[in-house]
């Protein structure tokens, strides 16, 4: 079937739910179960505000945040749980099946190893962790009759590890130790030797080890934590065939998505939402803001760097966005920039693969075409773990299922 033969049908959640999907912006420690997370604190003896998932989501995860650092504080009650490697490998098994659940075919998992290292796991360890779980969930549904027999594709994943742009010694047995070590150096070049004993340590797990990190990432506050200070970092992966996804633009300005791409040569940005609004640039050498952003989109559209777009949460992180019509979505779509639907984490934004698409196609009123391009973009632009030719054959057999739904 031709893209532009797509049926004019009515886009559902139903429908949505049975299309094959991707998630390649998905935090382990945001999409844990709140039942996984009171069991494994019971059992670990960590302490919750609540004990019921009706008592975390009115303390903890709730409906709005004031902003990205209060949105992050979240993670504190899953970090604490993800101190075993037995926790980690449950909470990456569930994050698989419940995205299978849901018919997403292909996930990239991310979270920040060094928070749970330096305990009773070191890198290596963590890292096979989480894989145990996704591997396991992984065999146990591509063993199901419809995928052995070809008639729907099956589900993979890959690893993304993110490194920290700001730590404390408190954050981590690793960081306590790597605090200790560099005792006379500024924070900042800190920061940046623990991304790049992090990118060491992916490098090793996937040549020595056959663990399927496709990436590395840096997260948490943005402003005033550029990217640059993790550029050596960026730059072993780069020699190592790691590709690069940086989160940018969702707490600072267009600089940021800039610096990302320029200083680390991001294949991917996670969020985002600044591309458009020339208000936060905020260096004094810009002089025309409004050129500065429109050369950005140009430059970003033209090299194919892909969006990471993760409506929900943007709506809890930056209030000033007031409802989701104002979301820069359309203008990315409006743009041709390649875009991708995600959930950041499911749980800390009690969200869905399913539900951003469906809220995605009610707000900016997309086509089946817009649809099966943005389902396309995810499978062709995520780092796909295995060879470019078994890629290329896995993204077909997706979207020709992606018709075959269309078309039933």
């Amino acid at each position: 079937m031709n893209p532009n033969d797509l049926p004019a049908i009515p886009i559902t959640r139903e429908l949505i739910l049975k299309l094959p999907k991707t998630d390649l912006h998905v935090h382990l420690g945001g999409s844990i179960r709140l039942e996984t997370l009171i069991d494994l604190a019971q059992k670990d003896g960590i302490e919750l505000p609540s004990y019921t998932v009706q008592g975390l989501k009115e303390t903890v995860f709730k409906e709005s945040y004031l902003n990205l650092e209060e949105y992050l504080k979240c993670f504190v009650y899953p970090g604490a749980v993800m101190q075993k490697a037995e926790n980690l490998s449950r909470i990456a098994y569930e994050l698989a099946v419940d995205n299978q659940r849901e018919g997403v075919r292909y996930i990239e998992a991310r979270f920040a190893p060094q928070r749970y290292a330096g305990g009773e796991m070191n890198l290596q360890q963590v890292l096979e962790a989480v894989n145990h779980g996704l591997d396991k969930a992984k065999k146990e549904f591509n063993n199901r009759f419809e995928i052995t027999s070809g008639k729907e594709p099956p589900f993979d994943y890959g690893i993304i590890a993110c490194a920290m742009r700001f730590f404390t010694n408190n954050s981590s047995e690793y960081f306590k130790d790597i605090f200790k070590v560099h005792s006379h150096s500024e924070h900042d070049r800190i920061f940046g030797l623990a991304s790049y004993e992090l990118a060491g340590a992916i490098v090793k797990a996937r040549r020595e080890n056959g663990i399927p990190v496709v990436a590395i990432d840096i997260a948490g506050r943005e402003k005033g934590y550029p990217p640059i200070h993790h550029r050596e970092a960026y730059e072993l992966a780069r020699r190592n065939f790691i590709s690069k996804t940086v989160h940018a633009g969702e707490a600072y300005g267009p600089e940021s998505i800039f610096q990302a791409i320029t200083e680390l040569g991001a294949d991917r940005i996670g969020h985002g939402t600044s591309l458009f609004n020339p208000s936060a640039v905020t260096d004094p050498s810009i002089v025309d803001k409004q050129r500065y952003t429109d050369d950005l989109v140009s430059f970003i559209a033209d090299r194919r760097v892909t969006i990471e777009v993760c409506l929900s949460s943007n709506m809890q992180t930056a209030p000033n966005l007031h409802n989701l019509a104002n979301h820069p979505f359309r203008k990315m779509i409006d743009n041709r920039l390649s875009c991708t639907i995600c959930t950041d984490n499911r749980t800390v934004s009690n969200t869905t693969v399913t539900d951003e698409i469906f809220k995605a196609v009610q707000t900016f009123n997309l086509t089946a075409r817009q649809l099966k391009n943005i389902v396309a973009y995810g499978f062709k632009r995520s780092f796909f773990p295995h060879s470019y030719k078994e890629k290329r054959a896995y993204i077909k057999v997706c979207l020709d299922y992606f018709e075959k739904v269309m078309a039933d």
